[in-house]
C-alpha cells in the first residue's frame, strides 16, 4: 500500500514538473534531512554539498566560491543568466548559495502553486550549468571588485575581521577567506570551474534538505535527478591544525581611517552539541551577545564611555556579522574562532579602547562568572534562541547542521534544555578549560600605524579624556585601563598597507 500510495503522489506531481522522470531513485535516505510542514503553503529547499573553500587548490583560492557562483548567479544549458531571472521574477521566488570553508548549500523558496515553474530552474542550476565564459567574466570581476575595493574601502569591520581569519589559520586549509586573493581569482579558468564541479559537485557528496507544504513525492522526484550527476567520493580534507599564537601577535594595516576597528581571536576546537559548548555559549553571551546592549563589553565601550557604536564576541566563526542580527547557518567548520569584535573606536582612544577589551575578558578567563550575571544570562538566552530560527527556511539550515555536526536531535533545542541543566560551576570549568588570554592574533585597521607599534611595543600609557562628565565610577576604573599591561614584542607586529592586502 505505501509503495502504491508513494507511485499515486509521484505521477500526480509528474502532472505538475515536466520532464519528470519515474523510477528507483538512487540517493541514499540517510542523505536526506526533511520538514514537513504541511500547513505551510513554501517549499523550502537546502541542497549541502560537502565541499567548501578548503577544497580550493592552492594558487586557484576563490574556486570554491565562484563555482557555487556559477550555479546559481549564471547561465544554464536552457536559459542565459536574464532568462532565469526573467522567469523567477513572477514567481516572487529564488534561489542562491551559502559558501563558506565546509560547506556549500544551494537553498531556494518558492509557494509551492509555482512548483510546477520553479523546480525546473532551480534544478538546471544543479544538473546543467552552461559554464559560459562570460559568466565567468562577470563573476571574477565582483571577486575582484570585492577584494581589491568593497573590502579594502568600504568596511573597515569587515577588513579587520578579514584579516584576522587568514592570520588565525595561515598555513591551514581555511588560511584564505572565501573570496580567495586577488592573483588567484584573475588565474581562473574556465577549465578550472568545470574540473572542480565535477569533481565535487557529485550525488555522494551532497545532503538534500527539503522543508515546507511539499507532497512526498517531491522528494522522490529530487532523488531521482540528483542522482543524475555522477557518482564518486571526495577525499576528506584533513582536520586543519592552526599553530598556537603564542603571545599577541598583531597585524596593523596602514590605511587612512577616520577610526580604528579591531579583530581578536585564537582558533578553538569545541564544538556545538558537547556540554562545554554550551556552557561557553553562557560565558561569551555575557561577555559579548552579537547586537545585544545588555552584554558586558557592549556596556563597558559602548554604554558607559561611549566609544563605538557596539562590541561583541564569537565562539563560532560568524561571517557577514555586520549584515545580520541572528548566526548564520550553514557555515559548520571542525575548528572554530573564538573572536572580539570593537567597531571602530576614535584614532585617539585605540590604544584605550584594547586595553579595555582584553582587561575585560582576562577578568572573565581568570574570575569566571557570577552566580547573578550566570543566572541572568541563561534566562535571557533561553528565550532569544527561540529566535533562532523562525522560518522553515531557517529550521531546515539548522536541521542540516545538526547532520554535519552528528548532532542526534536538535541543536536548538539541546540549547534551550542545557540552559537549564548547566551550573555556574560548569560554566567556570569550560571557561579554564578552552579560553585563555594572552595569546591571540589582533587584527588592526588605523591609520599612522607606525605610532600605534611604538605605544603597543613600549606599552605605553592610554591617558583618556571625555566630551562630557562620567561617573566617579568609570573615572576611578579609567585608571585601571590606562595602564593595564599589554605587551607585545617588536617581532610579532606586522605593519601592511592597505594597497598590499589580499594579493596573494
Amino acid at each position: 500500500m505505501k509503495t502504491k500510495k508513494i507511485l499515486t503522489l509521484a505521477c500526480a506531481l509528474a502532472l505538475l514538473i515536466p520532464g519528470m522522470i519515474l523510477g528507483e531513485p538512487n540517493v541514499s535516505n540517510d542523505n536526506l534531512v526533511l520538514l514537513p510542514v504541511p500547513k505551510d503553503p513554501t517549499i523550502s529547499f537546502r541542497i549541502w554539498f560537502k565541499v567548501g573553500s578548503q577544497n580550493d587548490p592552492k594558487g586557484k583560492e576563490g574556486l570554491a566560491e565562484l563555482v557555487a557562483s556559477m550555479l546559481t548567479e549564471a547561465a544554464t544549458t536552457k536559459n542565459s543568466y536574464e532568462q532565469i531571472l526573467e522567469k523567477l521574477y513572477p514567481l516572487a521566488a529564488g534561489y542562491s548559495n551559502t559558501m563558506q570553508a565546509e560547506m556549500t548549500v544551494i537553498s531556494g523558496r518558492t509557494h509551492k502553486d509555482n512548483l510546477r515553474e520553479y523546480y525546473p530552474l532551480l534544478i538546471d542550476a544543479i544538473l546543467a550549468p552552461a559554464f559560459k565564459q562570460e559568466d565567468l567574466d562577470r563573476l571574477k570581476s565582483q571577486a575582484m571588485n570585492y577584494l581589491e575595493n568593497t573590502l579594502r574601502y568600504s568596511s573597515d569591520e569587515e577588513l579587520g575581521k578579514a584579516v584576522l581569519y587568514n592570520d588565525v589559520f595561515a598555513g591551514t586549509p581555511y588560511g584564505h577567506i572565501t573570496t580567495g586573493t586577488i592573483e588567484a581569482v584573475k588565474s581562473i579558468t574556465l577549465d578550472d570551474v568545470k574540473e572542480f564541479y565535477k569533481k565535487h559537485y557529485t550525488r555522494d557528496n551532497l545532503v538534500i534538505g527539503l522543508g515546507g507544504g511539499y507532497e512526498p513525492a517531491l522528494v522522490e522526484q529530487l532523488k531521482l535527478d540528483l542522482n543524475k550527476l555522477p557518482g564518486g567520493m571526495v577525499a576528506e580534507v584533513p582536520r586543519p591544525q592552526p599553530k598556537p599564537a603564542g603571545g599577541f601577535h598583531v597585524t596593523i594595516v596602514e590605511k587612512d581611517a577616520p577610526a580604528t576597528a579591531f579583530s581578536m581571536g585564537y582558533p578553538m576546537n569545541i564544538l556545538r552539541g558537547t556540554k562545554d559548548w554550551y556552557a561557553l555559549a553562557v560565558a561569551n553571551s555575557w561577555l559579548g551577545e552579537h547586537r545585544n546592549s545588555s552584554s558586558h563589553l557592549y556596556q563597558v565601550i559602548r554604554e558607559e564611555r561611549g566609544l563605538n557604536y557596539g562590541d561583541y564576541s564569537y565562539i563560532e566563526h560568524y561571517p557577514g556579522g555586520g549584515q545580520r542580527q541572528l548566526p548564520p547557518q550553514n557555515v559548520g567548520r571542525r575548528v572554530q574562532l573564538f573572536e572580539i569584535w570593537i567597531r571602530p573606536v576614535p584614532n585617539e582612544t585605540r590604544h584605550f579602547s584594547l586595553r579595555a577589551a582584553l582587561r575585560e575578558y582576562k577578568m572573565l578567563v581568570e574570575n569566571g562568572m557570577t552566580q547573578g550575571d550566570f543566572d541572568l544570562t541563561r534566562n535571557f538566552l533561553k528565550k532569544y534562541v527561540l529566535n533562532y530560527a523562525q522560518t522553515t527556511m531557517e529550521r531546515l539550515g539548522y536541521a542540516l547542521d545538526d547532520t554535519y555536526y552528528g548532532i542526534k536531535g536538535s541543536h536548538l533545542e539541546m540549547f534551550r534544555e542545557m540552559m537549564d541543566k548547566l551550573t555556574v560551576k560548569e560554566v567556570n570549568e569550560a571557561i579554564k578549560r578552552h579560553w585563555q588570554y594572552g595569546s591571540m592574533n589582533i587584527a588592526v585597521i588605523t591609520k599612522d600605524a607606525e605610532s600605534f607599534r611604538k605605544a603597543l611595543v613600549e606599552d605605553a600609557l592610554s591617558p583618556m579624556t571625555y566630551a562630557t562628565p562620567k561617573s566617579d565610577h568609570v573615572m576611578k576604573e579609567d585608571m585601571e585601563i590606562v595602564k593595564f599591561p599589554v605587551k607585545v614584542k617588536p617581532e610579532n607586529i606586522r605593519i601592511i598597507s592597505v594597497t598590499d592586502l589580499l594579493v596573494k
